[in-house]
């Protein structure tokens, strides 16, 4: 009997202790909304607006400005260069000493390579002797002459000798020098096709050498547009092995002929490769550009929805995405100018816009600084 009202006594304490906790848990999550509610009240937000409670879509803007923007004609072609140079030795004999490599630069006059010049030195060291021995001789009969101990025509013989000689000479001095194979421009060499102890003739190409610093792209314009395109007009090039990057240009030649085949000219478009990273045989995009539009509203391609050949984008005004159709004027690869219904400085949506509808609520987690535009 007294175990029983133990029993009793210990089970009622555990379940006044249980009660006590509920409500102390209880009073916890109420004093800790009321915190949220007073944190909210401070910020200005009413909890009972429905508006409030709105999913927004979050997107990426980019600020919209104005620049320039131009047409262009966009043909694709290989670069050419414009100075290149086969070398040839202008004597036979036995490749020697090799001093340049491909792709090695080489200066005008510079020495690329050497043939075995003993042969030459003697040939050289024996009209020295003979040129020296007749201008001896000449010496002599020129006194005599003086002295009127010999004639005119006798004279005029030995002056005659003496020439002949000296152009002997200097014939096997040059044949002498002929054994060093020198560079006729600067430029970078191209190919070496010889090596050492092989016996090369003067029809024998030895190397090739080319003038990277001026590269050409040579193109075919259909004849429509022959009245925009003059020489001294702006291009550039682009190249996919260099993205972001564009090589200025200009029409360096024009054409008089239309190729009746094919309906097209030949444009010659010459490149500054100062830094000498574009290669001949490269494959390059050529824009020769044939009009500018300056300081106009220029929208980033990445922000555009194409629907049905028509072109839209969302502008963020209020928190709300307003789906705009563009009126286009000049495009390029990057950017569109926009004609009317977007204004300078108002925020479009570069990511978050495909399938998005009009009056969308969005929030804005990122603005992108709009470095497409630039002044020409």
């Amino acid at each position: 009997m007294k175990r029983s009202i133990t029993l009793i006594l210990l089970l009622g304490l555990s379940l006044l202790i249980l009660a006590a906790c509920g409500r102390q848990g209880n009073k916890d999550r109420i004093n800790a909304q009321n915190q949220r509610n007073d944190s909210s009240a401070r910020a200005g937000v009413n909890m009972n607006d429905p508006a409030k409670n709105v999913e927004r879509v979050p997107v990426e803007v980019m600020p919209v400005l104005r620049g320039d923007i131009a047409k262009y004609l966009l043909i694709s072609s290989n670069l050419e260069t414009e100075v290149m140079a086969d070398v040839y030795s202008r004597i036979q004999g036995i490749v020697e000493k090799i001093y340049k490599e491909e792709g090695q630069y080489v200066e005008k006059g510079e020495v690329m390579l050497e043939l075995e010049a003993r042969e030459y030195e003697l040939s050289e060291q024996k009209a020295r002797v003979e040129y020296e021995q007749q201008k001896r001789n000449f010496d002599r009969l020129k006194a005599m002459f003086e002295k009127n101990l010999l004639s005119q025509e006798e004279f005029e013989k030995a002056r005659y000798a003496l020439e002949a000689t000296e152009i002997a000479w200097k014939q096997a001095k040059l044949q002498l020098d002929f054994t060093k194979v020198r560079s006729p421009i600067t430029g970078r060499v191209g190919q070496r096709l010889t090596k050492i102890g092989e016996r090369i003739q003067p029809t024998d190409k030895l190397f090739s050498v080319v003038d990277n610093s001026q590269v050409i792209a040579v193109v075919y314009v259909p004849e429509k547009n022959m009245r925009e395109v003059k020489i001294g007009q702006r291009a550039y090039i682009t190249s996919d092995h260099f993205a972001g990057q564009r090589f200025e240009g200009w029409v360096k030649r024009l054409s008089p002929v239309v190729d009746p085949s094919s309906g097209t000219f030949k444009v010659t478009v010459g490149v500054r490769n100062r830094s000498s990273i574009l290669r001949p045989g490269m494959f390059v995009n050529v824009h020769i550009i044939l009009d500018t539009h300056k300081d106009v509203v220029l929208v980033p391609k990445t922000a555009i929805v194409y629907e049905n050949e028509n072109m839209y984008a969302y502008v963020v005004r209020d928190s709300i995405a307003h789906r705009v159709k563009i009126q286009p004027g000049y495009e390029d690869n990057e950017k569109v100018e926009v004609l009317k219904d977007i204004e300078e400085g108002e925020m479009i949506i570069v990511v978050g816009q495909a399938g998005m509808k009009d009056q969308t609520p969005v929030r804005i987690v990122n603005v992108r600084e709009n470095v497409l535009v630039s002044k020409h």
